[in-house]
Parts: C-alpha cells; structure tokens; sequence
C-alpha cells in the first residue's frame, strides 16, 4: 500500500517550522475517580510527537476518549488525565486546549494537546465543513491512530482529504507494513487462528481467511460449533447450531483448496463454568452432554503447536480456552509458546489476545503486535480501511 510516511517527509526537510496535526489513539482505560489504569497506547504515540518536536514542528495532538456526547462536554470527557501522563513520560509540559476547532496559535517546538476531538459537532459522521476548519489549522495531517483506521470520521478521513499534506505516522506505517507482510505477500504455510466466544461475530472474517490462508485454527466458542458441525457432541458448551451450515460451507472452502481446519481431537471439560471447577481431559468423541468445553486438550494443542512451528506465517486473533483459569489455560499456553517459538513471521492482535500475550511474557517473540481491535479484524475480514483509504488517495497526488 503507497502512502507518505511522515518518516519521509522529516527526511526531506518538509516539517521544520511546520504545523503537524497528530491525530493519536489516546483512548486509555481509566478508575472510577479518573486515574488512567493502562497506558499502553499513550507510550505508543510518543515516537511520533518526539519525531515532529525534533524536526522543529508546530505539533498539535488530538485523540478520542470514551464515548462523549457531540456539542455537550463533560469534565469526565476531558484529555487532562492524558495530558498529565504524557507530560510526565516525556518529561516536559503539555498544554491542554479547549474549544481549538476555530483556531489555534502555535510556535515551532510547542506541544499542544487538543481536547477530546469526538466532543467536537460533526465529528463521528465526518462533516466536511468541520474537516476544513481542522484542516486549516495544520501544514501537515499525520494519522498515526490505527486503532480508529476502520472509522470514517472528520479527525481520521476528513482533514486528510482537505490538508496540505496527509501521511501516517510510524504506528499506523508499522501496521501497514505488518499487515502487508502477513496477507498481501506472506511466507507460507500462513496459519490463521481465529478464537472467540461466537462464530456470528467472526463468521466474515472465517470466510475471507478460508480463502488465502493454508491453515485455520478455530478455538473457543467458534471450535464447539465447528466440532458440532463435524458431527460430535459438545454436551452444553457454548455454541451457535444455527450456523452449522456456515462452519461446514468454511470447511469445505478450506478443503477444496488442500487447506484444513483441524478439529479438536481432545478437550478439557468441566460441569461448571468457574475457576475452580474440576478439570478433566477427555478425547473429543467422549464429552458428555452436561459437560462444558473450556479448553482444547493436551494432544489436540500439541499438534497445533507443530503446525504452527512449521508455519511460514501466522496471523493470532483470539485465546482458545478459557485461559483466565488457570485449569483452563493449557491450551492457550501451548498455543502462545509455540507462536513465541516459531521462526514465522506472526501478528496479533484483539484485547483477548493482548492479554494471553502479556500473561505469558511473549511481547518480544510475537512479530507485531496490533494497536487496533476493530481495524485489526476488519482487515481480516479483508476490507480496506478508510484511514488506510483515503491515505493512499493522498499519496497519488
């Protein structure tokens, strides 16, 4: 995908003296009482605004937080939390400003951070007039927010059909490049998992995999429905027998391609859904009908995890049990262990997988790590994002 990196244009000399419009995803979790509990994504978008401040821009930065109500601002609403933290971790003051759609004066080496943007009227249905007004504040638009890539709005399409110059930032040209290299021109095999609780929330992203990729692992929810639909009972597990039909149309898309979809040969059942339930290991023609499938079994994770190290890339999107059980968890584990040790190429990315990520300490073996839950499966799914979009329109001129 041809975009401008904002890389390049420092490169060239073209953001000195500059204004740079950053639109970051500063969209952080945060306590009852406002402190922020998870900081992840602020520490992501500091390399771009320190590459902007060293260039000798004029930096201006905006992000969404939560989920305000356009034209009617609310103190829980506000950055301040943000802009505390990102004073603190850069180590220099950042000053909040409100009310900044209809002007913002800005010298080279400021920092300003522009209040909640999804305060702003017009914002979430990406209204033209107001992309303009946002555009006119800026020499250059840097859209380094993957996490928002998948949304069609003023801060995230608008202002870079109407700014000078639009480019993506070294986040959102990680992603790109990431992404590229796992779908457009991977290494193959290319083993897909896909995991989760239902098959319905996942079943377009299953059909667009079944047709690119050399092995598709189906875990959680989405393996019970899989394995009712091969014929075996799954006793009261969670599952969705509506679209037997669906898994069974995705098995055979795999197959007619020489592609499988391995079912579970074992699973680890209990009578309850709870963490200290009774775990017990049982091969996948004997589950009984009141038991629950809370994780793939021992054999069945051992020979995913020797397709997975045979694999030439893996792209990771969901645990396979229920892994915050520990009695639970095995699955998961051997999964991650094996994407850790493999010499593939992998991507990953989803909270869920985040998580079993972070659990097991891999953060350095995975290949990329995804900012962006949404746009992440949305890519999956095969769509073109509109950030991604209207970047590349940019690009050709």
């Amino acid at each position: 995908m041809n975009v401008i990196r904002f890389s390049d244009l420092i490169a060239a000399g073209k953001v000195a003296g500059q204004r740079v419009f950053i639109r970051a995803d500063l969209n952080v979790p945060q306590d009852a009482d406002g402190n922020i509990t998870e900081d992840t994504r602020i520490r992501a978008s500091i390399p771009c605004i320190e590459m902007a401040l060293q260039a000798g821009a004029a930096v201006m930065v905006t992000s969404h937080l939560g989920r305000p109500t356009e034209g009617a601002f609310k103190p829980a609403d506000s950055l301040a939390p943000v802009a505390k933290r990102l004073a603190e971790l850069m180590g220099r003051e950042v000053t909040l400003l409100a009310d900044w759609v209809e002007g913002v004066q800005i010298q080279p080496g400021q920092l300003l951070l522009l209040e909640n943007c999804r305060v702003n009227v017009g914002e979430k249905k990406n209204d033209d007039a107001l992309a303009k007004k946002m555009a006119a504040l800026c020499d250059v638009y840097v859209n380094d927010a993957f996490g928002t890539a998948h949304r069609a709005e003023a801060t995230t399409y608008g202002i870079a059909q109407f700014a000078p110059i639009a480019c993506a930032g070294p986040l959102l040209a990680a992603e790109i490049d990431a992404i590229s290299k796992a779908l457009a021109q991977p290494q193959r095999p290319l083993v897909a998992i896909v995991a989760g609780s239902k098959v319905s929330t996942k079943l377009t992203i299953l059909k667009a995999l079944s047709e690119k990729v050399d092995g598709l692992i189906v875990g959680g929810g989405i393996a019970n429905t899989f394995m009712l639909a091969a014929g075996l009972n799954i006793g009261k597990s969670l599952a969705e027998p509506d679209l037997l039909d669906q898994a069974r149309a995705v098995i055979a898309a795999m197959k007619a391609r020489g592609a499988a979809v391995p079912i579970p040969v074992d699973v680890v059942v209990a009578k309850r859904f709870a963490a200290d339930a009774e775990a017990t290991v049982k091969a996948a023609t004997e589950v009984a009908d009141d038991d629950l499938i809370l994780d793939i079994g021992p054999q069945t994770a051992a020979l995913l995890a020797e397709q997975l190290k045979a694999a030439g890339t893996i792209v990771w999107n969901g645990p396979v049990g229920v892994f915050e059980f520990d009695a639970f968890a095995h699955g998961t584990e051997t999964i991650a262990r094996a994407i850790a040790a493999s010499p593939a190429f992998s991507i990953a990315g989803g909270g869920d997988t985040l998580a079993a990520i972070a659990k097991y300490g891999i953060e350095k073996d995975v290949g990329y790590i995804s900012t962006g839950g949404g746009a992440f499966l949305e890519i999956l799914e095969g769509k073109t994002l509109p950030a991604f979009e209207i970047l590349s329109q940019r690009a050709q001129g």
